[in-house]
């Protein structure tokens, strides 16, 4: 006797009831999201992706915007990694972006640039392709470069973080030798004398009551002055109005200069 189409639909419905059900989305472990990069956009000849890997860009990845092939991560070229300069954009970011050059905990600490009130950078990337394109101490009067190495990732001296300036400042002094000149020797004489050249740019730091007291006596104290000998301590015969064991820091920054002595100072040199 054969079932009524009532009874087979009855059927069927009482078997789907009770089934597992099956999924037709296929879960593969192995799809992840891909990490999509950030870049210097568009440089003349090169890019650089938040990675820190530099390419021309051709080998940029459509998909990714990664650099693909050919590539060098954390590249260095053209760096003065002494004064942390350099003279492409582009090179100064992926140099920048590797961890050993840049420590995340003090860059992030960073008042940005411009404008005054944008409070601190959010990301390394951020932090690096900011100070490679703006950095007021690798220009002089504002509207001239100190050297073709003008791409600068350096953490400024200003830079906010509460105890944390002090260490600021012994890590971009990092690889300078501190040397206190003779009686009116020009920083220029000091370097050369030990077979090394004065680092210019290195100058805003030692400019400082702070960082002089660290290796002068400063026993006749610290006083803003103006001259291009300093920074530097008046020596202990120096007539008494010009202050004799006294630290004497330039309140005129664009006067900081390697070439400058004076008869009655020892300048505070950073050699490299």
């Amino acid at each position: 006797m054969s079932k009524s189409p009532l009874s087979l639909l009855a059927f069927l419905l009482f078997i789907l009831q009770f089934s597992s059900p099956v999924s037709s989305i296929r879960k593969d472990t192995s799809l992840q999201d891909v990490h999509t990069c950030k870049t210097t956009v568009q440089g003349r000849y090169v890019i650089t992706d938040d990675l820190g890997q530099v390419c021309d860009a051709l080998s940029i990845d459509p998909h990714s915007r990664c650099c693909r092939g050919k590539r060098d991560q954390f590249s260095c070229h053209g760096c003065n990694l002494v004064s942390q300069c350099c003279n492409s954009y582009e090179y100064c970011v992926s140099c920048c972006l590797n961890p050993s050059r840049t420590q995340k905990n003090l860059a992030l600490n960073v008042k940005i640039a411009k404008p005054t009130t944008s409070g601190t950078y959010s990301t390394i990337f951020d932090f690096c392709t900011g100070r490679c394109r703006h950095n007021s101490e690798s220009v002089v009067h504002e509207n001239a470069y100190l050297s073709e190495f003008h791409h600068c990732f350096s953490i400024p001296s200003n830079s906010s973080g509460s105890g944390s300036s002090s260490v600021q400042t012994e890590v971009r002094l990092a690889g300078i030798n501190i040397v206190i000149g003779k009686q009116g020797e020009s920083c220029d004489s000091v370097c050369k004398s030990s077979g090394q050249s004065c680092v210019p740019n290195k100058f805003v730091l030692l400019n400082q009551c702070e960082t002089m007291h660290k290796y002068l006596s400063c026993k006749g104290g610290c006083l803003a002055s103006v001259g291009s000998d300093q920074p530097a301590e008046v020596v202990d015969d120096a007539p008494r109005d010009l202050n004799p064991g006294a630290c004497l820091y330039t309140s005129q920054v664009s006067m900081l200069s390697c070439d400058g002595s004076h008869e009655h100072t020892k300048r505070l040199c950073p050699c490299a």
